[in-house]
C-alpha cells in the first residue's frame, strides 16, 4: 500500500496543568533560552576572533557551542510555546523537520564529545606529539566525518519513517516532535522503526560513550603521575566536571532512547529531555569554556579595551 499520511497538523501538549506556576515556569525557561545563546555567541566570537584560542582544543569548544545553538533554537522556541499556551499546534511536516534537524544536532554532539576527550587524552598522555596529531586538517576532518556521519543516521530513520502511515492520531503528548512520540502515532507496524533505533544507538550513543570513558581513565592514570598535589586537584577537577557533564548527556539519551520510559511515565521522560535539550546546551559554556583560563583572559582584556574607551575619547 502506498504512503497516506492523512494527519495534517500536531498538536503538542506540552507540560499539563501548570496553573499558577505556568508565568514562572515561562519565564525560567525564556531566561534559560537568553543565557544559552549569549553564552554560546560570545565564545563563537571570541575563539573566532582570538589569536591566542586558535588550538584544537577551541576550535572543537567553539563547534560544540555551534551546535548548542542550534539545539536551543530547534527545540526551546516551541517549548516556550507550550507553556504558554499549555499546548501548541504544528504542521506535520514541520513536526518531522524539526525531529530530522534535532536528531542531526544530537548525533553530532555525541560524536564531537568523543572527539573532544580524544583531543584530550592526546594533549595529557602524548603533549611531545600533540601538534603532530592533531594539526588543523586533522580537526576539521574529524568535525566534517562528524556531521557526514550524522547526516547518513537522520537520512536513514527519515527513510524508514517515510514508510509508515500517519492515520486520524495527532496528539503528542511532549513539548516537542522526538522520535517516539511521533512513531506512536503512526497506524503502522513499527517494530522494524524501534529495531533501527537501538541499533543506531550503538554507533551513535555507545561507541562515542566508551571511547570517552576509555579516554577519562587514560587521562586520569597520567593525572595521577602529577608530582605536584594542587596540579592534581586542578586536573582531577576539570576532568570531573566534564564527565559530569557527559553522564548527564549520556543518561539522558540512554533512558530515552535505549531505555524508553513507558506510555505512564511521560512526565519522567519530559524531565529526562529536558536535561539534554536545555540543561546540557546551558551548563556546555560554563564547564568546558569560561573555566579555561585563556578564555576569561581574553574576555577581561575585551571589558578592559570597553572599559577604557570613552575615557581615552575624553581625553
Amino acid at each position: 500500500m502506498k504512503n497516506q499520511t492523512l494527519v495534517s497538523e500536531i498538536v503538542l501538549l506540552g507540560f499539563q496543568n501548570l496553573h499558577n506556576i505556568k508565568i514562572p515556569l515561562f519565564s525560567l525557561f525564556l531566561l534559560i533560552y537568553i543565557m544559552i545563546i549569549c553564552e554560546n555567541v560570545l565564545i563563537i566570537v571570541l575563539v573566532s576572533s582570538s589569536r591566542n584560542l586558535q588550538s584544537p582544543m577551541y576550535f572543537f569548544l567553539q563547534q560544540l557551542s555551534v551546535c548548542d545553538f542550534l539545539e536551543s533554537t530547534i527545540i526551546v522556541p516551541i517549548l516556550l510555546q507550550t507553556v504558554k499556551n499549555e499546548g501548541a499546534t504544528m504542521y506535520f511536516v514541520d513536526c518531522l523537520v524539526q525531529f530530522y534537524f534535532f536528531s542531526l544536532t544530537e548525533a553530532f554532539e555525541c560524536f564531537l564529545l568523543a572527539v573532544m576527550s580524544y583531543d584530550r587524552y592526546v594533549a595529557i598522555c602524548i603533549p611531545l606529539r600533540y601538534s603532530s596529531i592533531m594539526s588543523h586538517r586533522v580537526c576539521v576532518t574529524l568535525i566534517f566525518v562528524s556531521w557526514l556521519l550524522s547526516l547518513i543516521g537522520v537520512l536513514i530513520i527519515a527513510k524508514i519513517m517515510a514508510t509508515l502511515q500517519f492515520c486520524d492520531q495527532n496528539t503528542i503528548n511532549h513539548f516537542f516532535c522526538d522520535f517516539f512520540p511521533i512513531v506512536e502515532l503512526s497506524c503502522s507496524d513499527t517494530y522494524l522503526v524501534h529495531i533501527n533505533i537501538m541499533l543506531q544507538s550503538i554507533p551513535v550513543i555507545f561507541i562515542p560513550f566508551i571511547l570517552i570513558t576509555i579516554s577519562y581513565i587514560c587521562i586520569a592514570h597520567a593525572i595521577l603521575k602529577i608530582v605536584s598535589n594542587t596540579g592534581r586537584q586542578k586536573a582531577f577537577s576539570t576532568c570531573s566536571s566534564h564527565l559530569a557533564v557527559v553522564s548527564i548527556f549520556y543518561g539522558a539519551l540512554i533512558a530515552i532512547y535505549v531505555v524508553p520510559p513507558r506510555k505512564e511515565l511521560q512526565t519522567i521522560s519530559k524531565v529526562l529531555s529536558l536535561l539534554y535539550t536545555v540543561v546540557t546546551p546551558l551548563v556546555n559554556p560554563l564547564i568546558y569554556s569560561l573555566r579555561s583560563k585563556d578564555i576569561r583572559d581574553v574576555l577581561q582584556r575585551i571589558l578592559n579595551r570597553l572599559h577604557q574607551a570613552p575615557r581615552g575619547q575624553i581625553y
